[in-house]
């Protein structure tokens, strides 16, 4: 395990803090742009910029910030973490960062099929898939401040 100094460990933790909140901007708005997507019809003006808009919303900012929150966080762990390994809490938000990590791979596989004007699912699955993101990162919050078990 590695030490950093507390000073260190609290700049770690702000950028983890930082890129998780610009990883999840990402995961909350890349669904909704795939709603507008879903409603718009193949090579229109709407749907071909809806392709670029999404493109760069997931190289330029969710893979970076997603590597970005990986790379912290597991910093995170390698510091404070030799006690933790043991406690419930940190597995099951292990867990469900897992989960945050296939829904982004799913939202890229999904961007590929708008790209290919691929996409056969309506608009009501986007925005049930808007969801899930939300619904993970409340859990996670709260596995990692409350600590519950």
């Amino acid at each position: 395990m590695i030490e950093f100094s507390a000073t260190a460990y609290l700049w770690i933790k702000a950028f983890h803090v930082i890129s998780v909140i610009a990883w999840m901007a990402g995961l909350l708005y890349l669904p909704r742009l795939f709603v507008y997507h879903a409603a718009a019809k193949p090579g229109s003006e709407m749907s071909e910029t809806l392709k670029v808009m999404e493109r760069r919303l997931l190289r330029a900012i969710m893979n970076p910030a997603m590597l970005a929150s990986l790379l912290f966080g597991g910093l995170l762990l390698l510091d404070k973490s030799q006690g933790m390994w043991g406690e419930g809490w940190l597995h099951a938000k292990l867990t469900l960062v897992v989960a945050l990590m296939a829904m982004h791979m799913m939202m890229g596989r999904w961007r590929r099929d708008f790209a290919a004007d691929r996409n056969t699912r309506p608009q009501r699955f986007y925005r049930i898939a808007n969801e899930v993101p939300t619904a993970l990162m409340i859990g996670i919050v709260i596995l990692a401040i409350v600590r519950p078990f």
